[in-house]
């Protein structure tokens, strides 16, 4: 189907209408004058040779031509069969722990913001891959399916707060098994979970589920956030901390234990976050080193067949015949 790539351009096709009023004015203009000049009969035996005519189809070129410039600008496109580019890569789905534990400032400014950092810094280094997100707490839940758009991904990451899953605590088997659901299990390899957390899981579930992944070809690679002597839960927006049920200050500390054992179970690698970019570098390194499979793009990687250059190829022939065409009446008139 026929569409425009800029279709914003189109707005420029609103001044035909200043330099028609402009035209009309001439046009008035010269009558004027010419009856302020004195007798018309006068007039126009003086200027016998002007065409009219000439000088309309003049104005009406320049106009066509106009419009077709900036019909050529916005791009008339048609996509082309079986147009979807593809690429070599692999699906990715990252877990992001946003239980108010993440909320710690063992690392500044706080566990959450720095595991956002890191997320950003890989996807700019996803290549051709495909990621999806799932955020968890006491639940998991879908934020966005496998997708190429990395824009969109780092949207849905910018909104990630605990605030987004109504269930506190860390269940770690819920968000594994379902990006094992977001995933393609038909093929034993191409398929990776980037987990991050600090590893407060109270699931025994996750083992299972660990297994399950394993057998379906899918390399978990965890990515811990925090510091093993732990640091009380700063609530935002207040000076206060989270406390228990006893009113005792909450302590999270990262369990490195459980975030390795996760990464090993399935030939995954465990990095601690010390540094958003470099900790992304190493991940993204050992993503792109996995073997790939032709991943077909999104609607936004359609290849289109362009017909900006007939609108350029006819408005040039129109304004350049403009030029040559006189102003005077031929000899046969």
């Amino acid at each position: 189907m026929l569409s425009f790539e800029h279709t914003d351009y189109l707005l420029g096709l609103l001044v035909v209408i200043p330099l028609a009023l402009l035209f009309l004015y001439v046009l008035y203009w010269k009558r004027k004058t010419t009856k302020i000049l004195g007798d018309e009969k006068l007039v126009e035996q003086l200027t016998g040779d002007f065409s009219k005519k000439k000088f309309q189809l003049k104005f009406l070129m320049v106009m066509v031509g106009i419009v077709l410039l900036i019909v050529a600008a916005a791009n008339l496109r048609k996509p082309e069969s079986g147009s979807k580019e593809k690429k070599a890569g692999i699906d990715v789905m990252i877990a992001l722990d946003v239980s108010k534990s993440m909320w710690a400032e063992d690392i500044k400014p706080s566990r959450l913001d720095v595991a956002k950092q890191f997320i950003n810094n890989m996807i700019d280094q996803m290549g051709d891959n495909r990621v999806g997100l799932v955020l968890f707490a006491g639940r998991a839940f879908l934020q966005m399916p496998l997708t190429s758009d990395f824009a969109e991904a780092k949207l849905y990451v910018s909104n990630a707060s605990p605030d987004a899953v109504p269930v506190q605590g860390t269940v770690i088997g819920d968000a594994l098994q379902l990006c094992s659901n977001s995933l393609d299990i038909k093929e034993k390899k191409f398929k990776s979970v980037v987990l991050i957390s600090d590893g407060e899981d109270h699931d025994p579930h996750s083992k299972e589920i660990l297994q399950e992944l394993s057998d379906n070809g899918v390399v978990v690679n965890t990515v811990g956030v925090g510091t093993v002597q732990g640091s009380p839960i700063l609530v935002p927006g207040t000076n206060s901390f989270k406390v228990d049920a006893n009113g005792q200050t909450v302590v999270s500390k990262l369990n490195e234990g459980e975030l390795m054992q996760i990464a090993i179970q399935t030939g995954g690698i465990y990095q601690h976050l010390d540094n958003a970019e470099t900790t992304a570098g190493k991940i993204a390194d050992h993503l792109n080193g996995m073997e790939k499979k032709a991943i077909e793009g999104n609607g936004d990687t359609k290849q289109y067949a362009s017909f900006y250059y007939l609108f350029v190829i006819l408005a040039l022939f129109i304004l350049l015949t403009e030029i040559f065409i006189p102003e005077t009446k031929s000899n046969s008139n």
